[in-house]
């Protein structure tokens, strides 16, 4: 790798310092490096548009935390661009790199000592009055949560078209399994490695008593209709796209999730195993 591109959350690193000493240091290595400023939590602006972007880069470095990177991969989808992430926040279980072994990781990346893992992405379509809406994706999770009055929603949920259940909660979160150490477990569903194919559905202080996280395979189809409550049929709901992107559905409304065709590859520097690495965050957070 010569070729880099950096995605820099400013907010995230003050006066641009780290992000012009790495832009420097790969120079002084014989590469090139291209940096863009993210505009935080903006997706519009979470990367740079196409025609800005070197047909030649070979990594894109993003410094910030698990959003910035996240919204990254998100806007890059179908680059087909390594990422790897370099944490300035405070948990980042997505971000491999910190500041202080950011050089080390550029010298591996430089003389090609690294692997590149492949990440599900899901795609999510909202059906208003029968008619598809515009389809979107998510790296880490899509999550449907009341608006509104404090009240629980009616939840319909379908796997491949056969009725499973119907939640009486605040919320569904459908995550991927890079997802799962996100919204995901704050809502108490599982953790599985990041590699794995599958979907998870958890529920979000769900009023059923049996209410437990449901697993399914990746290739399954995922469709939950907002089912009514009040005769008034008022209630709504708001769909986000790892926390971006909200549209609102409402009574009637569904949204139909499954795998998205396209993969976040994700550069890997480290051997440790997915089981190390989540051992010492949640120490470090304990």
């Amino acid at each position: 790798m010569k070729h880099f591109l950096v995605i820099v959350n400013a907010y995230k690193d003050d006066d641009l310092r780290l992000t012009r000493q790495i832009k420097r240091y790969i120079e002084e290595k014989g590469g090139d490096c291209v940096c863009y400023e993210s505009g935080g939590e903006e997706i519009s602006t979470a990367a740079p548009k196409d025609e800005d972007i070197p047909k030649e880069t070979d990594c894109v470095l993003v410094l910030g935390g698990d959003g910035t990177l996240i919204r990254a991969a998100t806007r890059l989808v179908g680059k087909n661009f390594p990422i790897i992430g370099v944490n300035l926040g405070t948990l980042g279980y997505l971000c491999e790199l910190e500041e202080s072994n950011v050089f080390e990781a550029i010298d591996q990346m430089m003389n090609g000592i690294y692997m590149v893992e492949k990440r599900m992405m899901l795609n999510g379509c909202e059906i208003k009055g029968g008619e598809r809406i515009v389809e979107r994706i998510a790296f880490n999770d899509v999550v449907i949560h009341r608006t509104g009055a404090l009240s629980v929603v009616n939840l319909i949920v379908s796997v491949n078209g056969e009725y499973l259940n119907m939640f009486h909660a605040d919320g569904i979160i459908l995550s991927t399994p890079t997802g799962s150490t996100g919204y995901n477990m704050s809502a108490g569903g599982p953790i599985v490695d990041p590699k794995a194919q599958m979907i998870l559905i958890t529920p979000i202080n769900a009023h059923n008593l049996n209410s437990k996280s449901i697993v399914v395979g990746a290739d399954d189809e995922i469709t939950i209709e907002i089912g009514k409550r009040r005769s008034q049929k008022d209630e709504t709901v708001e769909v986000s796209f790892d926390g971006d992107n909200a549209v609102k559905l409402e009574v009637g409304d569904k949204i139909v999730v499954r795998k998205a065709s396209d993969t976040v590859k994700i550069c890997k520097l480290s051997k440790k195993s997915f089981l190390e690495i989540l051992r010492k965050k949640m120490q470090a957070y304990q």
